[in-house]
């Protein structure tokens, strides 16, 4: 009987603990879905702005000779140079990414639509920089009378090498993950070199002839901007950008 008794307490205890458990089990809250992040407000959104020049005596751009392939050596009139640093009117210096490095907080993003494109002419990229944002189409365009091969070679991303001959459907690509300068090559023509910059949010600019730049659309804070350039490598400033406040960021680099 004594042991009898004694079962019948440990099992009490037993259901009573395993009916507590039961319990905490059911009281747990469900867990929240997080909640999206936020667009960026466009009626307190403000601009960044300016201008990158090169300080001191341009270096001497190699020539390029296209003798290799006679029908794109047509194309050009005059002597074609490399591109690695192309300096325009009063210093100005081409091709630089200007970006937004840090400091954006958590925003929604969405993917642009439109395309971005890099034509072949002459047997040259054209333009020989472009920025776009991770998940947005680049489209590969050869305006040339002759096959290419178009090779990027990404670290972070997929790599790909596709050929393309003339008068033929452009390519069409997207890279997944943000990446700064992939580098590009055409595997035919050896010279044609180009660079593809890709982020995960629109906050970017390339700079045209005249060296300037415009970031739109940016919200208050405190950021740090960078401006890349394939031969002089990244500079990094801070600005505070105010609610409907346009900032001007300038960036110098000095010629080797």
């Amino acid at each position: 009987m004594k042991r009898t008794a004694v079962h019948l307490l440990m099992a009490g205890a037993v259901s009573l603990l395993l009916t507590g458990c039961g319990k905490k089990e059911a009281e747990k809250p469900a867990e929240q879905p997080a909640a999206p992040a936020p667009a960026v407000n466009p009626e307190t959104a403000g601009v960044i702005t300016g201008k990158v020049t090169l300080s001191g005596t341009p270096p001497k751009m190699m020539i390029i000779r296209m003798g290799a392939e006679p029908a794109c050596e047509k194309e050009h009139k005059q002597p074609v140079h490399a591109e690695d640093v192309v300096v325009g009117t009063d210093s100005a210096l081409e091709n630089v990414v200007v970006y937004i490095k840090s400091g954006l907080g958590n925003y929604s993003y969405p993917t642009p639509s439109e395309p971005v494109k890099l034509d072949q002419i002459g047997c040259m990229y054209v333009p020989h920089v472009v920025a776009m944002m991770a998940g947005q189409q680049l489209e590969v365009l050869n305006s040339d009378p002759v096959t290419h091969n178009i090779h990027p070679l990404p670290k972070d991303n997929r790599e790909w090498n596709e050929s393309q001959p003339p008068n033929s459907a452009p390519i069409i690509k997207e890279f997944s993950r943000p990446e700064l300068s992939i580098p590009v090559k055409c595997n035919i023509h050896p010279w044609m070199k180009a660079y593809i910059c890709v982020f995960n949010h629109p906050y970017f600019a390339v700079t045209g002839t005249d060296g300037t730049f415009t970031i739109k659309n940016v919200p208050p804070g405190t950021y740090t901007v960078a401006a890349w350039q394939e031969k002089y490598g990244t500079q990094e400033t801070q600005v505070t950008v105010g609610a409907k406040e346009t900032k001007t960021v300038d960036f110098t680099f000095k010629a080797q």
